[in-house]
């Protein structure tokens, strides 16, 4: 592993420490591009406007149509957490801001798939819905869209993902990747297209003198969900995701927050008091997301609903009973992913340039999970295939795909479709990662066609895993006061964590669960303690290792403690 060190531009460093930032993250935001300290102000006025993303003036004109008509609304959700956060903004704002009929429906991964396919149209209708709003899907949705207008369904799009060459014909799309909007944060989540839309029908109701300043409802309330669904979809964390996140963060440690939240902490033993965007993305939004991956999303959904703490309480650990069946489910799977994926190679080899595996006894909720584990091992493109469980489709193969810097996994995709003419029978995605269906027949096909792609596309220096880091830690900052500060902050996708780097000597290791390296550590002569997740093989007496840091409480002390993520070898 190479590991790199972020250039900190000199001057953004010094005006950052002159305006009263911290120097240690003065130094680490100038190495992320913030120049002033303006940058850093999080204040809901400072947020982009509603009016500049595409649609929502027009959606916040329909909505209020439908609220003063007395229309029935249904959402239609996705399945994973920016789905389920966006489902849950979108009901209790609609309801906070008037609609007296709000109800939603969540597809089922096996049976339904993904998006608004035709008979989740006719679902819809059946519950006597006038108005269809998706939320987190519906770009791609040509079909289902053209299918809820023909059963006289009025139709609002929120969504987020890259649209394809034909754009549904629904009444109203807002998605800041459609063509001809110039919304800057394009890398806003599902729940955060939701959230601006109730921002602009609050407006148009204030126009219309339902509310005014003094008594319109408080749409704040909703910034934890917003936070939670951002934070957890792995969306860039640009300076209007940031201040959605960091309003969010601050209201949940205010106590602020759904009591389904609360409950989801509690399950994860977690505080509230000092929440962070890890629990966000690993504590919180793994619970929601495996009610979507092993049964059924709307239990995700009515835990972020329910205003009763008994129900939350109880929801939520059922989530957490699902989650650890889930990763029961998961580590026997990426065992066996693993072996099949090393067997493609000789020890001592190169990786193939792409990886695809297959067995017919793997969980098609859990693929995404487990191809992300082998990329992340083997530094490869992966795609971990299950055999579908929708009825009458069980000669089809669902994959998933985890690709690395480089790499665009949704363009490569849509290379192979072309190569290979028929092979594929849906696909969708992103740079980073992306879904597609196939018949069993043709694995050996796609298999190749990747490769080829992924051959031309992948030259050595991509191929070559690389960890940016922030340099060297100045002894006088290994403090758990700092190590708080710095937890405190917003960090996620495209705003990295600090990572610091350097070399230390090894004192003493030792495996600890057979499968964590324990290390006592010298760090600039000093010793600290260290521990690396998911690593066995031992160190040299000198190493160069890149780390987080991080506080271990023992006997009531608490400790710094370095966890440690790459060595440079």
């Amino acid at each position: 592993m190479n590991l790199l060190t972020r250039d900190v531009p000199p001057r953004s460093a010094w005006a950052l420490e002159q305006a009263g930032i911290h120097p240690l993250l003065a130094r680490l935001y100038a190495a992320r591009g913030v120049q002033s300290k303006d940058e850093l102000d999080d204040a809901l006025n400072l947020l982009l406007p509603p009016a500049g993303m595409l649609g929502t003036l027009a959606a916040a004109h329909m909505l209020a149509d439908a609220i003063a008509q007395n229309k029935r609304l249904c959402i239609v959700a996705d399945y994973d957490c920016d789905g389920a956060t966006a489902c849950a903004v979108g009901v209790r704002g609609l309801r906070m801001l008037g609609g007296s009929h709000v109800s939603y429906l969540v597809p089922d991964r096996v049976v339904d798939g993904y998006g608004l396919t035709p008979p989740i149209a006719e679902r819809v209708h059946a519950q006597g819905a006038d108005v269809l709003i998706t939320v987190d899907n519906g770009i791609a949705s040509v079909a289902g869209v053209q299918a809820a207008q023909a059963l006289g369904l009025q139709v609002l799009v929120t969504d987020h993902h890259l649209p394809g060459s034909e754009l549904p014909t629904a009444e109203v799309i807002v998605n800041p990747n459609q063509p001809g909007c110039s919304f800057a944060s394009k890398s806003i989540a599902g729940v955060g297209v939701m959230f601006y839309v109730l921002l602009a029908l609050r407006a148009e109701l204030r126009q219309r003198g339902v509310f005014d300043a003094s008594n319109q409802p408080r749409l704040d309330a909703l910034l934890p969900l917003v936070a939670l669904g951002t934070v957890a979809d792995v969306v860039k964390l640009d300076a209007n995701n940031r201040r959605l996140v960091a309003q969010g963060l601050r209201r949940v440690r205010a106590g602020a927050l759904p009591p389904g939240m609360a409950a989801l902490m509690r399950a994860a033993s977690r505080e509230t008091a000092k929440a962070t965007t890890f629990d966000f993305g690993f504590a919180l939004g793994p619970r929601i997301n495996a009610a979507g991956r092993l049964a059924d999303m709307t239990l995700g959904i009515e835990c972020l609903l329910t205003d009763d703490a008994g129900r939350a309480d109880a929801l939520a650990k059922q989530l957490d009973a699902i989650n650890r069946e889930r990763r029961v489910i998961e580590g026997d799977m990426r065992e066996m992913a693993m072996a099949m994926a090393e067997s493609l190679f000789d020890e001592g080899d190169e990786p193939p340039p792409a990886i695809c595996v297959f067995d017919p006894d793997f969980h098609e909720g859990v693929v995404g999970i487990v191809a992300s584990r082998i990329k992340d091992k083997l530094h490869r493109p992966t795609f971990v295939f299950a055999a579908s469980s929708a009825p009458g489709k069980e000669h089809e193969l669902k994959g998933s795909g985890r690709s690395i810097a480089g790499f665009h996994l949704r363009d490569a995709l849509d290379l192979v479709a072309k190569r290979a003419p028929g092979v594929l029978l849906r696909f969708g995605g992103h740079a980073m990662a992306a879904g597609c269906t196939i018949a069993e027949e043709h694995l050996e096909v796609f298999e190749e066609t990747l490769n080829q792609v992924a051959m031309q596309w992948l030259d050595a220096a991509t191929l070559q895993r690389r960890l940016e880091t922030d340099g060297p830690l100045p002894a006088e900052y290994r403090r758990v006061d700092l190590v708080d500060m710095l937890h405190h902050e917003v960090w996620g996708q495209g705003f990295a964590p600090p990572v610091f780097c350097e070399e230390m000597e090894i004192v003493s290791q030792r495996l600890v669960g057979e499968k964590h390296l324990s290390l006592k550590m010298k760090h600039q002569g000093q010793p600290v303690d260290g521990i690396w997740f998911g690593r066995t093989e031992p160190l040299p007496a000198k190493v160069k290792l890149a780390y987080r840091l991080d506080a271990d409480e023992w006997q009531g002390q608490k400790r710094v403690r370095f966890l440690v993520e790459g060595a440079e070898v």
